[in-house]
């Protein structure tokens, strides 16, 4: 990546001070396309500049100042650091003009601050960074040493991503992209058309409460003591609504709680006083046959701008839908068979490898993907609901600080893939509770109970699609003996996105 600069004006360059000392600085920012029809991003506020800059350059290069450490490439210094603690990183940071840019890194420090609370709770004020508020330092108290001398990828892609504009990748949807926008839908039009297709409804929860009562503000007045999971940290909602406002992370922290109903002591059903609740259009959920045994299903979801999840399938084979309270989510999504560009599924379909960031996919792959005839696209904005079918890629991102309810259901459309994947794929089934040794028998055994037509049909779809599949791969390699057992199957290239067992695990949004 090669960007102008412009001359920065001068000023003093202190060194960080203690807690009880101050420092300042001059500077400013300047703004420069990514790429020449890319979005526009701001100088560093260190000056660190991207690696091709180096050849232009006239000026010494920080990097011949490290020492020993010349031997190794910005990747291998960056993941070095992850093994040192916070005493060992501010000191060496202290050492030349790259190391001090190397070590400010917040993405380091975010792993020395979770590290830290995952040792010993302790009670801090968000101060803008992961540095600052580890290290308990005033903006004025940090240092701002001038470091455009300093040219590294490593160092200046994820300040990139952090400051990229959303609206550059999420305007100008091409018509055949769009996913399709209604009023409404009855069941009988879900299940007979629309259960394996995305889709926006505009108004079917609109009546709901917390429609109409639910801001961030309102929230923080009510429940500013509550914890909630915010991916890897559990945080008061105060502290939370602090970090939405005030980050430059590359990928902000998720809210993503499962237990919202009990920690807010809301109702969720078609009663007096209830919150909100499932859209009728989707039909019975088959997995509420489970009762209390039933896998975790639903989520509270909150973040800044930017936050979001990367490209991942639902878990369980389960369908899903996405309420939008209070902001917007911008949603791509490919059929379940779809190869997404920059996304690499392992051969039992058990990991997923992909860029770090959404926006770093966004940089390197959202052209591209783009162009698939598969690829559909949907802004879901405040009052709307989206439908996510089983098996489905999707990611999702918000436009703006927001609020959205979601929960996983089974509709009958897609019990045979639900079954198949609680017995097939044992070691993806995600969410419950970790005395429940056989979800898929337990799941038949209550579908036994109390639809056994119903699981009839579904069993016997499934011996048929399994029958296809066998007569489809012979074939394609003719029957071969013991060979056949190698089914086709066994290389699907859907991923199963978990959420992990029992109470204590770590959700991942």
């Amino acid at each position: 990546m090669l960007l102008s600069q412009e001359p920065r004006r001068e000023g003093d360059l202190p060194f960080e001070a203690n807690t009880n000392g101050n420092s300042a600085t001059n500077g400013h920012a300047i703004y420069h396309d990514v790429a020449s029809d890319g979005p526009a991003v701001p100088l560093h506020p260190l000056g660190i500049k991207p690696l091709g800059n180096l050849y232009l350059a006239s000026g010494p290069n920080a990097r011949n100042s490290i020492g020993i450490f010349q031997a190794l490439p910005d990747e291998t210094l960056a993941v070095l650091l992850e093994y040192f603690d916070q005493r060992t990183v501010r000191q060496l940071g202290y050492t030349c003009k790259f190391l001090f840019a190397l070590c400010s890194s917040d993405d380091v420090w975010k792993g020395l601050f979770l590290e830290a609370q995952s040792e010993s709770k302790f009670s801090f004020s968000w101060r803008g960074t992961w540095r600052s508020t580890l290290l308990n330092l005033k903006e004025e108290q940090v240092a701002k040493v001038d470091c455009n001398n300093v040219f590294s990828d490593v160092l200046h892609r994820p300040f990139v991503c952090s400051n990229i504009s959303l609206g550059h990748f999420t305007s100008n949807i091409p018509a055949r992209n769009q996913i399709s926008r209604f009023a409404d839908l009855t069941y009988d039009e879900f299940a007979s058309s629309w259960s394996d297709r995305p889709f926006i409804l505009t108004e079917c929860i609109r009546a709901w409460p917390v429609f109409q009562k639910w801001t961030l503000d309102t929230l923080l007045k009510t429940y500013a003591d509550v914890e909630f999971r915010a991916e890897a940290v559990d945080w008061p909602f105060s502290t939370y609504y602090q970090y939405m406002f005030n980050n430059h992370d590359e990928s902000p922290l998720y809210l993503f709680d499962r237990k919202f109903v009990e920690k807010m002591g809301i109702i969720v059903g078609k009663e007096d006083g209830a919150a909100y609740w499932k859209p009728d259009c989707f039909g019975p959920d088959l997995f509420e046959f489970l009762g209390a045994e039933r896998p975790a299903h639903r989520w509270l979801i909150i973040g800044p701008e930017r936050s979001g999840s990367t490209f991942h399938k639902d878990p369980n084979g389960t369908s899903a839908w996405n309420a939008v309270i209070q902001g917007a989510k911008y949603w791509i999504m490919f059929p379940p068979s779809t190869a997404v560009p920059g996304v690499y599924v392992s051969k039992d379909s058990s990991e997923v490898t992909s860029p770090l960031s959404i926006a770093e996919w966004l940089l390197e792959f959202h052209a591209e993907a783009r162009k698939l005839p598969e690829c559909l696209e949907g802004i879901c904005n405040a009052g709307e609901i989206l439908h996510v079918p089983s098996g489905w890629w999707h990611l999702v991102v918000n436009l703006g600080s927001g609020i959205a309810l979601t929960q996983n259901f089974v509709p009958e459309s897609h019990l045979p893939e639900v079954i198949s994947f609680l017995k097939d794929r044992a070691d993806q089934v995600s969410g419950f509770r970790r005395d429940v040794n056989d979800p898929y028998q337990l799941f038949i055994d209550r579908l036994q109970e109390h639809d056994p037509m119903l699981l009839a049909g579904a069993l016997q779809e499934l011996e048929r699609k399994q029958e296809r599949k066998k007569r489809t791969w012979d074939m394609v390699v003719g029957s071969n003996g013991g060979e056949e057992e190698e089914h086709p199957e066994k290389k699907s290239t859907g991923f199963s996105f978990g959420f992990g067992f029992g109470d204590d695990d770590e959700e991942i949004p």
